[in-house]
């Protein structure tokens, strides 16, 4: 594996993407590269950006790949969010993570990789993540303080690398949605039961019986419908329909130990309309997975603040819960509105 040795500006680099002169292991090169593809589309300011063999990519998430860390000192600097003061997610989930301590809640924080880093080279030629360096380094340097922190974090994106090696075949993103794919949904949704059936409160016997079965849909994706951007023909899914013992849909579950906190992504697949399809999200998975219909408290805009403003809304102190999983995209903890401290336990 050779390491690119010289300096590449953000001027010539346009005219080097399509030679794949990137570094296989050159994060910084992959932050340039990404700049500089942004650079590219200011002026039209597109709402979607184009890869390779069909990828359509959020600019959102581009960016965040692109701006490196986004905690501390760097926050303010990073940050889209309007209140400088909100710019740093750490403050935000560390007064979170108190909160459900002194109520005796669990929490498991659930970041989903942005797809153009587990799929580099369908934004940028030659990009390749290397076996010592992921190109998503400061998600990854992030995971590591909110872990040492005592944030229980499951980190996704070793393990869709992995699912991605040992079976290409099967892709862990929609190509034409933000979101992730059935196959993305069954690997979050088997990592997460893992972390639960550890929990006290949550082993034994499953509270109901629920059958998974395969389901295959043809649907047109947020970014390929886009008013102005890239149309493409409609994308086949394979996703996984759950039913409880009659053959219902699985439900959220108000009294469930469980809160599946969140953005789109414990939405997308479920709920239908918007979000393409029934009873095949990350809800339902994980009900199968682990014999428990979760508490939905999700949102289609940001997972961070306003989802939490909806646990606060509540007004319950989170009575009956033992845990709660916080899954939202990486985009947010730079693109989003920002992290507001919001009292969810209150005295």
């Amino acid at each position: 594996m050779t390491n690119m040795k010289t300096k590449i500006t953000t001027g010539c680099l346009l005219g080097l993407l399509s030679a794949s002169l990137l570094a296989a292991d050159g994060v910084e090169d992959f932050k340039s590269a990404l700049t500089a593809k942004l650079a590219s589309y200011k002026e039209s300011a597109p709402t979607v950006i184009p890869g390779k063999d069909g990828w359509l990519f959020l600019p959102g998430e581009l960016r965040h790949l692109s701006v490196g860390p986004f905690w501390g000192e760097a926050a303010s600097k990073v940050s889209k969010a309007t209140n400088p003061a909100a710019a740093d997610p750490l403050p935000a989930i560390l007064d979170f993570k108190a909160q459900l301590d002194k109520a005796g809640v669990a929490l498991i924080m659930v970041p989903v990789p942005a797809k153009s880093a587990i799929y580099p080279e369908k934004i940028v030629d030659g990009a390749i993540n290397s076996p010592t360096q992921r190109l998503d380094a400061a998600d990854a340097e992030f995971n590591t303080i909110l872990k040492k922190n005592g944030i229980d974090v499951v980190d996704l994106a070793p393990l869709f690398l992995k699912a991605r090696s040992e079976h290409p075949e099967e892709l862990l993103y929609s190509k034409e949605d933000t979101h992730w794919s059935g196959y993305g949904i069954r690997i979050a949704a088997d990592e997460i039961a893992k972390k639960l059936s550890l929990l006290p409160g949550l082993t034994g016997k499953p509270h109901a019986k629920f059958t998974g079965t395969s389901q295959t849909i043809n649907v047109v994706g947020d970014l390929a419908s886009q008013p102005g951007d890239a149309k493409s023909s409609p994308e086949t899914l394979v996703l996984t329909k759950v039913s409880d013992a009659n053959g219902a849909p699985v439900a959220s579950f108000r009294q469930s130990p469980i809160v599946l906190l969140g953005d789109s992504h414990n939405l997308i697949y479920s709920i239908g309309e918007d979000m393409l399809a029934t009873g095949c999200g990350l809800p339902e998975n994980l009900a199968l997975k682990c014999g428990i219909s979760p508490d939905v408290v999700a949102v289609r805009g940001s997972g961070a603040t306003p989802a939490r403003m909806n646990l606060a809304r509540r007004g319950d102190n989170l009575a009956g819960k033992k845990v709660i999983v916080w899954c939202f995209t990486v985009r947010e903890f730079t693109e989003g509105q920002g992290w507001r401290r919001v009292p969810v336990i209150r005295p």
